[in-house]
């Protein structure tokens, strides 16, 4: 599965993965905002390879989570979704509005195949500073640069390179960032 192979979802210890995975996201999701020690035993359990001080505003949701390595710093807004069947890679310091969908899982386009049950992914990088807009979609096999901007709304379809500002669906670069566009 994480080499980008096809791979059966249906696996007893796929399966067993994903179940231990939504314990743990509901736990997340019913605890309450007066319990942040509870909330870091969780995402630290949920999430092992995310780097200090983050910050996930529940319900989150996440098919594996230690398939998601994160920098220092990053924030998911509400009701965000990470479909880890594939590595995802997020920077330090990187920011998610509500509602964003981050998408490594992949199907095959070929019916027969499809119809099967076989399943794919596709590994998502997205750097350091990132701003990803609410209700954003990054598809399979993306990469956004650092410092870059991700509209609202948008869909990701390509690559995105870094110091940009880019939007639509599919999404697609704006403008470039000036040096008075970025924090000093």
């Amino acid at each position: 599965m994480l080499a980008g192979e096809l791979y059966n979802a249906l696996d007893p210890q796929l399966s067993e993965e994903r179940l231990q995975a939504r314990l743990l996201l509901k736990a997340l999701n019913d605890s309450g905002e007066d319990l942040p020690q509870k909330r870091a035993r969780i995402l630290a359990e949920l999430l092992p390879n995310a780097g200090a001080e983050l910050w996930i505003q529940p319900p989150f949701y996440c098919d594996y989570g230690s398939n998601i390595r994160m920098g220092e710093r990053v924030f998911f807004n509400f009701n965000c979704v990470v479909l880890d069947v594939a590595p995802v890679t997020i920077g330090s310091r990187t920011l998610f509005g509500p509602n964003v969908q981050i998408y490594a899982a992949t199907h095959p386009m070929d019916a027969a195949t499809r119809a099967s049950g076989l399943e794919a992914g596709k590994p998502i990088t997205i750097g350091d500073d990132v701003w990803i807009g609410g209700s954003a979609i990054i598809c399979p096999g993306v990469s956004i640069g650092d410092r870059s901007v991700i509209g609202a709304g948008s869909v990701v379809t390509k690559d995105i390179p870094p110091d940009v500002f880019a939007a639509g669906n599919p999404c697609r670069v704006i403008r470039p960032l000036s040096p008075a566009d970025r924090p000093e």
